[in-house]
């Protein structure tokens, strides 16, 4: 069900993105950059396909408990169980929510959604790929209270879904709608990294969690939010993007010469270092003028790579189609087929010398698969007019990028560029 949701909702949310970039131009404001942008999709993409994997895991482990330590039958077809399930689900979310700032192994899987500069409506799609590792012990107390599954899948997405539009600084604050649900006004307070915003308004439909437990913060005119993570990220690789704080956090244990601070500095708050480590392998301390993660890309670089992110987000709706009933060995090989793209796409925009082979590397591939076995990742005997179709696209591609990477060394200290 979640496959199919989230596959019809895609045009919507692009249609709203493309309302955000018009309204944006038409008020002479720049809210997107499209490198950023790029790696904030092509992170919803990789958690869409960790989702595919993993479900069995979540919801398997949900319903598991349901059946057995259930204390009540709730019925799925009372109103009042559907209310009072989206309410609860809300709640869980927000102490997941809060503990994901709050406890080091969890940030580390949060802090995806937080990486981003940039504070729109891609950002609400940059979701993590790890979250499904720990996030499901929260809404457990909904199983043991007896909320059937099907209720528990369709009030977490209502909640998902929900916490869209509040991701943009278009809207301005909106009266009593501020005071009682999360509103754009509470949800970019909450992803800034200014000191009066750290850590604050982490409820995902109703803001009254953080007005009961003391974590709410007023958006100040005065103190406008700067966005982002208080160790920057500078980079659009997807994979490390999911893997930064697990590795910090396990070279600092590794260094740490104590067992308890082994164990701790994956339960303490993020940022917190046993005092031997902070000592041995001092961090930069944070700057809120720091500058931003911005490499700089031609125009035509830049052009390449919206079309190139466009073709392969088509193939993640795709893939999410295909899951339904896909044999194991074929899925898994377009997972990871989508996943070396992203980076490869990734370190192209970082303008890395080698992103230039990577992406060329991507594009044989991406040929060589209807090529050689005349169709796509378990959609077999394509008509051969698709099969063309699928190898000229790369090959064109491959003579643009070509054409493109001969451009760069040509202007090589030019400074005719624009920001990626």
């Amino acid at each position: 069900m979640q496959e199919i949701i989230i596959t019809w909702a895609t045009p919507v949310f692009f249609a709203l993105i493309a309302l955000e970039l018009l309204v944006a131009k038409l008020r002479g404001r720049v809210v997107y950059h499209s490198s950023d942008a790029i790696n904030s999709l092509g992170l919803g993409v990789i958690s869409q396909i960790v989702a595919v994997f993993s479900k069995l895991l979540t919801l398997g482990i949900y319903a598991w408990c349901v059946q057995r330590f259930a204390l009540f039958a709730l019925p799925a077809n009372s109103l009042w169980v559907w209310i009072s399930a989206l309410l609860l689900y809300d709640l869980c979310y927000y102490w997941l929510h809060r503990c994901g700032h709050e406890v080091n192994i969890l940030w580390a899987a949060h802090v995806v959604h937080h990486q981003s500069e940039d504070y729109n409506l891609s950002t609400a799609l940059r979701q993590t790929g790890s979250g499904v590792l720990l996030g499901w012990l929260f809404y457990l107390p909904m199983a043991v209270i007896g909320y059937p599954l099907e209720v528990f899948v369709v009030v977490a997405l209502i909640d998902l879904l929900y916490q869209f539009w509040v991701h943009t600084e278009l809207v301005g604050r909106l009266g009593w709608f501020d005071r009682v649900f999360c509103s754009p006004s509470n949800h970019r307070a909450h992803h800034a990294v200014n000191d009066r915003y750290l850590d604050r308004n982490y409820g995902g439909i109703l803001i009254i969690w953080d007005r009961l437990f003391g974590t709410f913060v007023e958006e100040d005119d005065t103190d406008p939010p700067i966005y982002g993570t208080r160790s920057p990220l500078r980079s659009w690789n997807p994979l490390w993007a999911n893997a930064e704080v697990y590795w910090a956090t396990l070279k600092d244990a590794w260094h740490a010469l104590r067992w308890r601070d082994k164990l701790l500095i994956w339960l303490k708050p993020p940022g917190w270092r046993p005092a031997d480590v902070a000592e041995r392998f001092p961090k930069p301390v944070f700057d809120l003028e720091r500058e931003r993660y911005a490499p700089r890309l031609s125009r035509g670089l830049v052009n390449y790579s919206l079309v190139q992110f466009a073709l392969l987000l088509g193939m993640g709706v795709q893939f999410l189609d295909l899951a339904k009933h896909l044999p194991a060995v074929s899925l898994i090989g377009y997972a990871v087929f989508l996943l070396l793209s992203l980076y490869a796409l990734g370190a192209l925009t970082e303008g890395h010398r080698g992103g230039v082979g990577l992406e060329l590397v991507r594009l044989l591939a991406t040929a060589a698969i209807p090529l050689l076995t005349g169709g796509w990742f378990g959609v077999a005997h394509l008509d051969i007019r698709i099969v063309g179709a699928l190898v000229a696209i790369p090959a064109v591609s491959a003579l643009v990028l070509g054409w493109l990477s001969l451009g760069m060394r040509g202007q090589a200290g030019s400074g005719k560029t624009i920001p990626g």
